[in-house]
């Protein structure tokens, strides 16, 4: 038991309402999962909340796609998503919605704290507006040329190429990703909120301890380029909270989704009747108060978050925990690969317990990317959980039942159960600071020792001896001593696995238990716990995403509402008009000012193209030189800063180092017509 119980409220980011739960997102749920069921093991007053983030843009334009009031469709992700938590173990203590009277009136209530604060300025602005859509753009609505690289196909806030920052209205041909329009200029009022007025306040938060160092120095950055007033309003048709004073203008998903973690503790403190929420939110609160997240939501959580508290009379955050994204087998998670795995696919084939240990495996305190390699997770799992810890049991139990009544023996010599229980201090300091990676190795060296000494003592040759059976009692019984020790300090990790030792043992698993003696202690038989990862089902599993692609791929419409959006059909004119060619590269060189662009020379006999294409993460110029490809050989020429663009080459492929250019041999020459 810790010296003094703390007060902990402990949330993580909240699933957009608009999909499914994937395993990208359980890297957190599963992190804070363990974190929170730790802080509770130790004795404390811990409450782990969450909600869905069922607001915005995108939620509203698939409600209609999906032909449904945007109120009945996050209801059934809400439902669908809190199914997906539960079977992979992990415990809120309660999970709600930002579409709740809760987040309305404590958004409310802070925006205007805010406005009569002097924190809310009103502007007007030009934005961008679909015509034939009558709404206004939300910034990741808008597509066109990024305005800093050039690069084509960017979002209306920031570029995925260069990196840069922007206005939507910077854009070069921008376009509605909603209906494919091109926007036009309208004139608006908004409310913005002044986050440069806290400045100071949020340089000594964010350089107090509260963040991590990669954060810390990144929120630098944003001070260093001066920090502006952020926009909190959209227009109607929007779906989220009204204004108060303000027919048809909305709070932006952004400024009530961190308010939802307020408004979900404020609904189980309704429900609960025995805690005060003030204790955790009021500005003098000794209550600790930390958010699990994303590298990519830090500015949210780090600036405005912190700044729209203490603006509003509320206390900030202990901490903001940030962590990495997922890869699968060293890539971005692909559809076409079958490595973007929903949840639910998952559990179809495999049990959540080998995931969680797996990312335990792996996590550390740092923004680290995780790699899920599926190879390695099959064998580490086997290797551990089955080889090494639930093999300490399966090995030695059968001879308690069978031989000694079902009953310990009183272990003479504890030095190994000593030694053992002389890690709960290192292994409960890895968990609170986050350092699971390092807990789990501490664990599992622990557990390689037990398995070392029941195999050198062998138990079973040693009942086979009429003399040696009170040995044989101890070395068994010494051996589920350790095996419980283990069990206990892996309980964070796997709760299922933990309940189904309880019940062997007859007794609950807690950290104060950990040096109980269990002299004549009666045990269940033995139950198989944990099988083998078997690769095939791996494999099914992969399948199965590839499937779950191919079944959703027709009826989703192009726009930003889907992972890979398929575009708007066109008439098979449309496509006869293309004129594909068989296209020789006489020359490639990059483009030192762009960093997906190769300048290429291509003849498509007797005449020679120039023609800029984004491939440059996937080829060496040098190694193009020589080889055929397929262009499109009457797309109207494009200047770009580079210069003229004469075509386009045409690949294919996830992205990355997997963009494929075609190569055509076979009789190929250059100026064939490709029919």
């Amino acid at each position: 038991m810790a010296n003094s119980q703390r007060k902990i409220l402990v949330t993580s980011a909240l699933p957009y309402a608009n999909g499914p739960i994937h395993l990208g997102h359980m890297l957190e749920y599963i992190q804070t999962d363990i974190w929170s069921r730790f802080q509770k093991m130790r004795g404390h007053e811990c409450h782990y909340i969450c909600a869905d983030d069922a607001h915005g843009t995108p939620i509203m334009l698939k409600a209609q796609q999906l032909g449904m009031a945007p109120e009945e469709m996050i209801a059934k992700v809400n439902v669908e998503h809190q199914q997906d938590f539960a079977d992979f173990k992990v415990a809120f203590d309660n999970y709600h919605s930002t579409h709740s009277d809760e987040n309305r009136a404590l958004a409310s209530e802070i925006y205007l704290k805010l406005r009569d604060g002097g924190y809310i300025k009103s502007k007007t602005i030009s934005q961008l507006f679909d015509p034939e859509k009558s709404m206004f753009l939300p910034d990741r609505f808008v597509k066109g040329t990024c305005p800093k690289c050039k690069s084509e196909d960017q979002y209306g806030d920031n570029c995925d190429s260069c990196g840069a920052t922007y206005s939507p209205t910077e854009l070069i041909n921008p376009r509605s990703a909603v209906s494919g329009a091109t926007p036009v200029m309208k004139d608006t009022e908004h409310f913005f909120f002044d986050l440069p007025a806290f400045e100071g306040m949020l340089k000594e938060w964010t350089r107090s301890g509260a963040l991590q160092s990669e954060m810390a120095n990144k929120l630098d950055e944003w001070f260093e380029q001066g920090l502006q007033q952020w926009d909190i309003t959209r227009d109607a048709p929007y779906f989220g909270f009204e204004i108060p004073d303000a027919p048809g203008k909305y709070f932006y998903v952004w400024l009530d989704a961190p308010i939802g973690y307020m408004g979900s503790f404020k609904n189980f403190c309704d429900k609960r009747g025995n805690i005060n929420f003030d204790e955790f939110w009021a500005k003098d609160s000794s209550a600790e108060v930390y958010h699990f997240i994303g590298k990519d939501i830090v500015y949210f959580h780090s600036l405005f978050w912190p700044a729209m508290l203490h603006g509003a009379g509320y206390r900030q955050p202990s901490s903001v925990y940030a962590h990495g994204y997922v890869t699968v087998n060293g890539a971005k998670m692909s559809k076409s690969k079958g490595t973007f795995i929903k949840a639910r696919t998952y559990l179809d084939h495999l049990d959540p317990e080998y995931l969680r240990y797996y990312y335990a495996a792996k996590l550390s305190a740092r923004i680290d990317d995780l790699d899920l390699n599926l190879e390695d997770f099959a064998q580490r799992v086997n290797s551990d959980l089955v080889g090494k810890l639930v093999n300490l049991a399966s090995r030695t139990a059968g001879f308690i039942t069978k031989r000694f009544d079902g009953k310990l023996a009183t272990v003479a010599d504890k030095s190994l159960i000593d030694s053992f229980l002389a890690k709960q201090d290192l292994i409960a300091e890895l968990f609170e600071t986050r350092e699971y990676g390092k807990a789990m190795r501490e664990i599992m060296a622990l557990a390689d020792i037990a398995n070392g000494f029941v195999a050198d003592a062998a138990p079973w040759q040693l009942v086979k001896q009429d003399d040696k059976q009170e040995e044989a009692h101890q070395v068994c019984s010494n051996a589920l001593n350790l095996f419980r020790i283990l069990v206990t300090y892996l309980k964070p990790v796997l709760p299922r696995l933990a309940k189904d030792v309880e019940a062997f043992f007859k007794m609950e698993l807690t950290w104060d238990g950990l040096s109980a003696d269990l002299s004549g202690h009666e045990i269940a038989e033995f139950k198989p716990m944990m099988q083998r990862v078997e690769l095939d089902k791996v494999a099914a599993m992969v399948e199965a995403s590839k499937e779950n692609l191919q079944a959703t791929a027709e009826p989703v419409k192009a726009g930003p509402l889907a992972d890979d959006p398929i575009s708007p059909t066109i008439s098979y004119e449309d496509f006869a008009k293309i004129d594909l060619r068989v296209a020789l590269i006489k020359k490639a060189e990059a483009v030192p000012e762009a960093d997906k662009l190769l300048k290429l020379q291509l003849d498509i006999g007797g005449e020679v193209r120039q023609v800029f294409a984004g491939i440059k993460s996937a080829y060496n110029p040098e190694d193009l030189e020589g080889k055929l490809t397929v262009m499109v050989a009457n797309l109207a020429p494009r200047k770009m800063r580079f210069g003229m663009s004469e075509g386009m080459v045409l690949a294919a492929g996830p992205g990355g180092k997997d963009l494929f250019v075609l190569e055509p041999h076979e009789g190929a020459k250059p100026g064939m017509r490709v029919k």
